[in-house]
């Protein structure tokens, strides 16, 4: 009789490793939001993996890094706290970063190794986006640079984007996990609700729609969610800025960017909801919400 295991694994990582990209490529399909910009992440999101010998639940984290901000700290207690839930770890090390910038490594992985190494985990290294490296030569230094941060590791030379080791990084981690029957049904793929979907959904059209900066002082909430048995679904969502003048920049001339998001969003969310979908967002000014814990918390940033 074959064994079933069932576990936690923990995606760390620095902002804009592909974290969110791995997951996404293990999954089969898009759970967590993907953009350019750095830091997209901001809760610890949940993707089941399920086969017939092994049910594994990855938890897409925060980006690790140092940045002040009361949004920024509980972000890290998010990513620490998957951490600690985890049965084993994987740290993705965007690779071709490092091959054209050596300099950033050291600073970049700093705030991973000490913790990672205390918490007593099995740590798997994925060196992410190896296919953007030119000559593959580049490449040994790197790993063996990596080997050395992180003795206590397994390495796999990865490429989320394009499939590359991904699937001897899943079979690696299946075979250590704890043995132990599926704790979520085969076909539930995220411990997400859709509502949290729908709003991320929409978060990640701002993020590839406007200004460097502006993302980061955004929020989106979703205010009124109508399903009916049959018939065409009805969202009402309220994106939720940090300054006045961020009020217009969203709303764009004439209107013109928030029909731009939304027309973007609807699509992905017609396909989430399989059904078709009324959204009709909003933009409120919320000062200095980031700092404003009570929020934050009432958001879900940092569970």
């Amino acid at each position: 009789m074959t064994t079933h295991r069932f576990g936690h694994v923990a995606l760390m990582g620095p902002p804009n490793a592909g974290k969110s990209t791995l997951l996404n490529r293990l999954m089969g399909q898009k759970l967590a939001i993907v953009s350019p910009k750095p830091q997209t992440t901001r809760n610890a999101i949940s993707g089941i993996h399920s086969t017939d010998d092994a049910q594994i639940v990855f938890l897409d984290t925060p980006g690790v890094h140092r940045m002040a901000g009361r949004m920024n700290r509980l972000l890290l207690e998010a990513a620490w706290g998957a951490l600690h839930q985890a049965d084993a770890v994987v740290i993705i090390l965007d690779v071709s970063l490092y091959a054209k910038r050596p300099q950033l490594f050291d600073s970049e992985i700093r705030p991973l190794t000490d913790p990672v190494g205390r918490v007593g985990k099995p740590v798997f290294i994925a060196a992410n986006k190896v296919d953007q490296i030119k000559p593959k030569e580049k490449m040994l230094p790197l790993l063996l640079r990596i080997g050395q941060a992180f003795p206590q590791a397994e390495v796999f030379p990865i490429s989320a984007a394009t499939g590359e080791g991904v699937d001897d990084l899943l079979a690696a981690l299946t075979r250590l996990l704890p043995e132990g029957p599926a704790q979520y049904p085969e076909d539930q793929l995220s411990t997400a609700s859709i509502r949290f979907m729908a709003a991320e959904t929409i978060r990640e059209k701002l993020f590839l729609q406007l200004e460097e900066e502006l993302p980061y002082n955004t929020i989106v909430e979703i205010e009124q969610w109508e399903e009916p048995e049959e018939g065409q679904a009805r969202i009402n969502a309220c994106i939720h800025v940090a300054r006045n003048n961020h009020k217009g920049m969203v709303i764009g001339k004439g209107g013109q960017m928030l029909k731009k998001i939304g027309s973007a969003a609807r699509i992905e969310l017609e396909a989430l909801l399989e059904r078709p979908v009324h959204l009709e967002l909003w933009v409120k000014v919320r000062e200095d919400w980031t700092e404003d814990t009570s929020f934050l918390r009432e958001m879900g940033l940092g569970e």
